[in-house]
């Protein structure tokens, strides 16, 4: 049967286990969730590059359409061409970001991207008068505003998706530092709770193993004990059947010797067996002690006080 220290062990090793297993579930846990946090923070930070590259298109190419309507020099619609280029783009990755969005950012996005094609028209407009020779049209078109009104629709528009972008980042970002602080807090608690289980669970284990060490060593010095006691007591045994078979033997010589000629045939054969038994009685207590018997008491005792 179990003592209570033992079961005080088995419970302390069970319940170290489990904590290391809570640990290490709460460290997986945080780190996916902290994983996922990542992923979304890059996907905000993706939309933010999205909304920075259309408000940079809508620029460039108004830089490019005004500059060339002031000088009519082709080089300056380089920036134009290129922004032209890279809008159709721009945009279709911007309404790639905003799919995981609410359907009212997704309304805006399309609303910048109608707006977008109408600033593109007006600029291809004012751009044709001005390659055909009409400046005073072109510049009439353009201070009508309509270019303007629609660029500051854009804009406003650009303004509120990247507001709501960094609203949301920022609350990724409180997110993030709630998971780490809560996962900061469990695995100190859990890990200090395992040191302390631990720490009862060695000194548990130390205080067996020397509470096993004194029972093995008093087992040792009684079985010594009881050794020297069987060897006493087997010394004494042997001494007193060696005195009484020697006691035999020598009576049955006695006799033999001295009144061997007044015995009939029959007792001397009985004395003579009796001789002969004697020396084999003694023959066999020596094989049964194996030749080390104690011959001295006086030694014996001293042995086990010695053990005492």
């Amino acid at each position: 049967m179990k003592t209570i220290r033992e079961i005080a062990i088995t419970a302390g090793t069970v319940a170290a286990l489990v904590l290391l297993g809570l640990s290490a579930y709460l460290a997986v846990n945080s780190l996916m969730r902290m994983q996922r946090i990542a992923g979304l923070t890059r996907e905000s930070s993706l939309i933010h590059s999205g909304i920075s590259n259309v408000q940079r298109d809508l620029t460039d190419m108004e830089t490019g359409q005004r500059g060339y309507l002031l000088t009519a020099n082709d080089s300056y619609l380089q920036p134009y061409t290129d922004a032209k280029a890279r809008m159709t783009r721009d945009f279709a990755d911007l309404r790639r970001g905003l799919a995981i969005r609410t359907e009212q950012e997704r309304s805006v996005e399309s609303q910048v991207e109608s707006l977008g094609d109408s600033k593109q028209a007006e600029m291809e407009r004012s751009i044709n008068l001005r390659q055909r020779g009409f400046r005073r049209r072109a510049f009439r078109l353009v201070d009508s505003n309509e270019g303007m009104e629609y660029m500051e629709k854009a804009r406003n528009l650009l303004a509120s998706l990247s507001e709501s972008e960094s609203t949301n980042s920022m609350a990724l970002e409180s997110e993030r530092n709630a998971i780490l602080k809560k996962a900061l807090g469990e695995i100190v608690v859990a890990n200090l709770c395992l040191f302390m289980v631990t720490g009862c669970l060695f000194g548990l284990t130390r205080n067996q193993r020397q509470r096993l060490e004194r029972d093995a060593a008093q087992s040792r010095e009684e079985l010594a004990l009881r050794d020297l006691q069987l060897a006493r007591l087997t010394s004494v045994l042997s001494n007193q059947a060696r005195s009484k078979t020697s006691a035999i033997e020598a009576n049955a010589r006695v006799l033999l010797q001295n009144y061997g000629g007044f015995l009939p045939r029959q007792g001397q054969e009985c004395a003579e067996q009796i001789k002969d038994a004697s020396v084999q009685m003694e023959r066999l207590r020596q094989d049964l002690v194996g030749g080390s018997v104690i011959e001295d008491d006086e030694e014996t005792e001293k042995a086990l006080h010695a053990v005492a």
